[in-house]
């Protein structure tokens, strides 16, 4: 502490910097000045809401330029959940290929910096576009399009990639991904049991993994599967381009026909119940239909989509299962701040899991 010389208030060279949870601030700091040199200090640090799993944060430094900084969830990790290090090197092995992703800056592996590993990258500038409003302010009927189309673009691009050539053939087992996929599934959501007065969420989501276990597809080819592939796990320019895509964190390499089921579950047309809670941007005209997505990416893959409705019901059931871990961590307070309301969780999940059942009746 110094006083002033004239008998007025002590005033602290060096104030404290203000608490962010799940950021220990100085020894980040400490860290980007190590590793980040084009970084500038002091930094400061913003948790960018919306993210339901691993935490992303922006940063920026003292002349403006911003960052993001990924780091898992505060509590309830579960078993091979949030490896740090597996979605800082596939979005590095994707950075020279035509797939769009942020440059990566700087791995940090070491836990007491900041209580868990965590990576850096570059903050990508665009729209993120999580419901209806958001697509209306920012896109017009025309960029809806190339949104739509734009994003199958990347995930053709993505499946295209050859895993060998950028260094990821090591990366994951590569057959069997259903199975594998079923078993991981299934167990995380055995893990994420939250007691509460809502629905049973049990039974229905084990009858839909007992159907899809019995009636997998044979695996048509091997690639990078993202895992969570959604128009809101992109950054969009103002013409609907995609600029990158986000939320690496459960890629494996496997079938690829499992994003394009995937997408499908997000891709909610008008009258459709939505996929997430709240309304989803692609009931807006201007985006194009389910069948339109479907017919661009088989022309643009070369992939029998015949079987396609297995891996949507596969996408229904695994975004089940995933909705009911995220309500796990919320109840355990692992949201960093961001308590986003999760009323209507466990119903959600019956919900998905239903829908799923649905989809493998009517194929």
């Amino acid at each position: 502490m110094a006083g002033t010389t004239d008998g007025g208030p002590e005033l602290d060279d060096h104030p404290e910097k203000p608490a962010i949870e799940g950021i220990d601030v100085e020894r980040v700091e400490a860290w980007f000045s190590g590793h980040v040199p084009t970084a500038r200090l002091p930094l400061e640090f913003s948790l960018i809401a919306g993210g339901r799993s691993n935490l992303t944060y922006q940063v920026t430094d003292a002349a403006g330029i911003r960052y993001a900084l990924r780091r898992p969830p505060l509590s309830h990790v579960l078993p091979t959940a949030h490896d740090m290090t597996r979605e800082y090197r596939v979005i590095s092995a994707l950075v020279p290929t035509a797939v769009p992703v942020p440059g990566t800056l700087g791995l940090c592996q070491d836990s007491d910096v900041n209580g868990a590993p965590f990576y850096v990258m570059e903050f990508v500038d665009g729209h993120i576009l999580r419901d209806a409003s958001a697509a209306a302010a920012v896109l017009d009927v025309a960029a809806r399009e190339r949104a739509g189309r734009s994003l199958v673009e990347t995930l053709g691009a993505l499946h295209a990639v050859d895993v060998d050539a950028v260094g990821l053939g090591d990366f994951a087992k590569r057959d069997s991904y259903i199975e594998r996929q079923l078993r991981r599934w299934y167990e995380q959501f055995r893990n994420s049991r939250v007691e509460t007065d809502g629905p049973d969420t049990t039974s229905v989501v084990s009858a839909v993994h007992d159907r899809l276990a019995a009636d997998v597809p044979p695996q048509e080819g091997t690639a990078i599967v993202h895992g969570d592939f959604r128009l809101d796990n992109t950054v969009l320019a103002d013409d609907g381009t995609v600029r990158a895509v986000l939320d690496w964190e459960i890629c494996t390499l496997g079938d690829p026909l499992a994003d394009m089921g995937l997408l499908m579950v997000y891709w909610t047309e008008p009258g459709d119940v939505a996929a997430l809670i709240g309304v989803t941007p692609t009931t807006l005209p201007g985006f194009p239909s389910r069948a339109q997505m479907r017919e661009w990416y088989a022309v643009r893959s070369g992939r029998d989509l015949s079987r396609l409705d297995f891996y949507v019901a596969f996408g229904y059931w695994k975004l089940a299962c995933i909705l009911q871990g995220v309500y796990a961590r919320y109840v355990g307070g692992a949201a960093a701040g961001d308590r986003s309301s999760v009323d209507g969780f466990a119903h959600s999940v019956v919900t998905l899991a239903e829908a799923a059942l649905s989809t493998l009746e009517s194929s």
